[in-house]
C-alpha cells in the first residue's frame, strides 16, 4: 500500500498533500498535548509498531504481498489525532530511508493510512462499542471490525487514486504516463488481497491487542477518558511494551518470507523483466502491463534514493540480521522525531 514515487501525477501528489496538510496540523494541535508530557515514550512506542508491523510482508491471491499497518490498536488507545501522527512520522521515517513509499507521494500514503485509517478505525471503534463496559468482549469485537474497515478504507482511496492515473493523465496516442492500470484493474487487484488476508491480519492484531490489554493493561484502554491525568500505571507499562516490540523486531526476518511484490510497488525494471512481467499481469487479472515503464513513472522514479532501500543496507550481507537492524534503526528515528516534535512550541499539558 506504499505508493512508490512515480505511480502518481505530480497534480494528484500536490492535492494529496493539500488534502493532508489541515489533518497533519490539527492532528499536531491536539497530540502535542500528550507529546508536551511524559507520554512520548509511549507514543513513540505505538508509532515504532506501526513501522515494524508494516514490515511483515503477507502472500496474497495473485502472488503479491501486502501487510497491516496497526492503525486500529493505535486510534483505541491514543485517538485518532496521536495515530495521525504516529504513522506519519512511522511512514516518513520509510520512505526517507528505506525507499518504502516514495517521497512525492508521502502526502497520499499518510492521506490514506495515517489521515483516513485512523479515523474509521476510530468512528468504527467509537460507533461498535458505545456503551460497552471497558472489559468487555464486545469492544474486542468492535476493534477487530475497526481493524479491518481502517485498512480496507485505506486500500480503496489507495487503489482509486491508483486507477485514476490513466484516466487523467497520458499522452496523445492515450498511453499511461504514470500508474499504468486502470480502475477496472486497480480497484480488484487491490481489494482482493485486503478485503481477505492484509485485512484479516489487521483484524486479529487489533481485536488481539485489546483483548490482551483488557487483561494485562486495561490502563491504556482507558487513556482516552482520562482526559484530565496521565494514569501513572500506564506510564510503568510503557517499559513492557518496548520488550514485546523489541521481540518482534527480532522476529521480523520473517516477513521476508513471502514472495512478490506488493501490487503498484513494482521498479522501474520490473517493465522490462519477463518473469515479473508476467507476475505484474498475473496480478492484474491477465491484463499485461506497458511495454516499458510509463514516461512519468520512469522520470519520478529516480527522484529520491534512499539510503537503506528495502530495509536492507549495503554493508549488511545477512538479509535477515539487515531487516532486524533496520527495524531497530527506524523504531530509534522514530523515537527521536517523536523527542523532537515534543520540543517544538507549545505549553505542556496533558493528553486529548
Amino acid at each position: 500500500m506504499h505508493i512508490p514515487d512515480g505511480y502518481l501525477s505530480p497534480a494528484t501528489c500536490a492535492l494529496a498533500y493539500a488534502v493532508a496538510l489541515p489533518f497533519w496540523l490539527l492532528a499536531y494541535r491536539h497530540a502535542k498535548r500528550l507529546l508536551h508530557t511524559r507520554m512520548v515514550p509511549l507514543f513513540a512506542v505505538f508509532s515504532a509498531f506501526s513501522f515494524v508491523i508494516m514490515m511483515f510482508n503477507l502472500p496474497l491471491p495473485g502472488g503479491t504481498s501486502g501487510h497491516a499497518v496497526g492503525m486500529g490498536i493505535i486510534s483505541i488507545v491514543l485517538g485518532p489525532w496521536a495515530s495521525i501522527v504516529a504513522i506519519s512520522v512511522a511512514l516518513l521515517i520509510q520512505a526517507l530511508f528505506f525507499g518504502d513509499g516514495g517521497i512525492t507521494s508521502f502526502g497520499a500514503n499518510s492521506l490514506n493510512m495515517a489521515i483516513v485509517g485512523s479515523l474509521v478505525a476510530w468512528a468504527s471503534y467509537q460507533l461498535l462499542a458505545a456503551g460497552a463496559a471497558l472489559q468487555s468482549r464486545r469492544r474486542v469485537l468492535a476493534a477487530a471490525v475497526a481493524g479491518y474497515l481502517a485498512i480496507n478504507a485505506a486500500a480503496l482511496l489507495a487503489a482509486i487514486e491508483f486507477g485514476l492515473q490513466p484516466l487523467l493523465f497520458h499522452d496523445a496516442a492515450g498511453t499511461p504516463l504514470y500508474a499504468p492500470y486502470p480502475l477496472s484493474v486497480a480497484v480488484p487487484a487491490m481489494m482482493l488481497g485486503h478485503l481477505s488476508f492484509a485485512g484479516l491480519a489487521e483484524l486479529l492484531i487489533t481485536g488481539g491487542l485489546v483483548a490482551y490489554l483488557q487483561r494485562a493493561h486495561p490502563e491504556l484502554l482507558s487513556l482516552q477518558a482520562s482526559r484530565i491525568s496521565v494514569p501513572t500505571a500506564a506510564l510503568r507499562t510503557t517499559r513492557k511494551l518496548w520488550y514485546g516490540l523489541a521481540a518482534l523486531m527480532i522476529l521480523s526476518p520473517l516477513g521476508l518470507l513471502a514472495a512478490g511484490t506488493a501490487w503498484g510497488e513494482w521498479g522501474v525494471e520490473d517493465f522490462a523483466n519477463a518473469d515479473s512481467r508476467q507476475q505484474m499481469a498475473l496480478a492484474s487479472g491477465q491484463m499485461a502491463p506497458p511495454v516499458a515503464a510509463p514516461e512519468g513513472l520512469a522520470r519520478l522514479a529516480s527522484l529520491w534514493s534512499a539510503p537503506f532501500p528495502d530495509y536492507a543496507p549495503a554493508f549488511v550481507h545477512s538479509p535477515n540480521f539487515g531487516y532486524v537492524l533496520s527495524a531497530l534503526f527506524g523504531a530509534g528515528l522514530i523515537l527521536l522525531a517523536l523527542l523532537l516534535l515534543s520540543r517544538l512550541g507549545g505549553k505542556p499539558g496533558q493528553p486529548e
